[in-house]
């Protein structure tokens, strides 16, 4: 006896009613963006929203003159200045036209690496910031690159530890130790590394840059509390993914442990982790500002915070437009990094 079937031909074969039709086309409908591949759609999308996030920067670092109340060439030069000085340095900044042409030409010069030229120095901004970039980048990523390191052995010790009951005391320890540092500001923390190492014992220098001593103090400084919060995201993360039913598996199999946490484990915590490093990363970059003025190192941050003192705005507009760059880039490196760990993230993300 044939039983007839309930799905037509024309059922069998349609996308969208056929089997598995539905979850094929929705599945097709938000991996793939114009025949691309979800995670080339995914980096699409976020390399999209950099550039409006870059564009709303441009305009925000453009305005910075434009608000600046009374004439910001006279602040910059002091009331000493002579009317013909003023003059000069306008039309040297473009100044004396037009504010929708000065936003073209401001545009147009970005294109070009063109960021204007200093008042005080009167160098191109560009030469300065080509000179003082690559220390503030060195600061910011092999102070993250500590925090990282001593933050998922401390987080992962102190998450296993906890699940097993052992070492409780110690643990409770680790913990507390954690938040102080979290809490303790990163001025405060440079402040006493430079009264015990410098000043107290004397085996450290307590300002410059360019040898490994004198940059010990100031990554140290700005590795601290963002290693003591990385290490608090990592316990928690890594006491969730112990709980799971995986790991339950992979114990029962009687699995040496090391295998089971690094084989296992890791894998699965560090999507989460990832994403929250990048946002101590973003900040981290910022914080150089705060650490380059206490230690005087001659990067980006004594920069700005000098250009500010002065009112020198084409400089300001210059690094500020550069430390905005470095942080949409860093997030859309980490947005690259997630998609390649976790390709998941670049299918149901919008």
């Amino acid at each position: 006896m044939t039983i007839p079937s309930t799905v037509t031909t024309e059922q069998a074969t349609d996308p969208a009613t056929g089997p598995g039709g539905p979850a094929v086309a929705r599945r097709g409908g938000r991996g793939v963006l114009g025949g691309l591949s979800p995670r080339a759609s995914f980096i699409l999308r976020r390399l999209g929203r950099v550039l409006v996030s870059l564009a709303i920067v441009i305009v925000a670092t453009f305005l910075i003159v434009q608000l600046v109340p009374g004439d910001p060439v006279r602040a910059a030069l002091g009331n000493s200045a002579t009317p013909e000085l003023v003059e000069r340095t306008r039309a040297d900044l473009g100044l004396d036209v037009p504010v929708p042409e000065q936003f073209v030409n401001y545009v147009s010069g970005l294109f070009r690496g063109d960021f204007g030229t200093a008042i005080g120095s009167q160098r191109p901004v560009a030469d300065t910031i080509a000179q003082r970039f690559p220390v503030t980048l060195t600061l910011a990523v092999a102070s993250f690159l500590l925090a990282a390191i001593g933050a998922f052995p401390i987080g992962v010790a102190t998450a296993v530890s906890s699940r097993t009951g052992r070492r409780r005391l110690a643990d409770l320890g680790v913990s507390g130790l954690l938040g102080v540092l979290i809490a303790i500001p990163s001025l405060l923390l440079a402040a006493g590394l430079i009264a015990v190492f410098s000043i107290g014992l004397k085996v450290l220098p307590a300002a410059g840059w360019g040898g490994f001593d004198q940059a010990i103090l100031p990554v140290v400084a700005l590795a601290v509390g963002p290693m003591a919060y990385l290490a608090r995201i990592v316990h928690v993360e890594m006491l969730a993914v112990l709980e799971m039913p995986y790991m339950t598996t992979a114990r029962s199999k009687r699995l040496p442990t090391h295998l089971v946490y690094l084989r296992h484990a890791l894998p699965n915590m560090v999507t989460s982790t990832l994403t929250i490093g990048g946002i101590i990363l973003t900040g981290m970059v910022a914080g150089t500002v705060l650490i380059e003025t206490v230690f005087a190192i001659p990067g980006l941050g004594t920069s700005i915070v000098s250009s500010i003192t002065s009112k020198d705005y084409p400089m300001i507009q210059g690094i500020v437009l550069v430390y905005a760059i470095l942080v949409l880039g860093l997030n859309l490196l980490i947005d690259i990094a997630l998609a390649t760990i976790d390709p998941r993230s670049s299918i149901t993300e919008g």
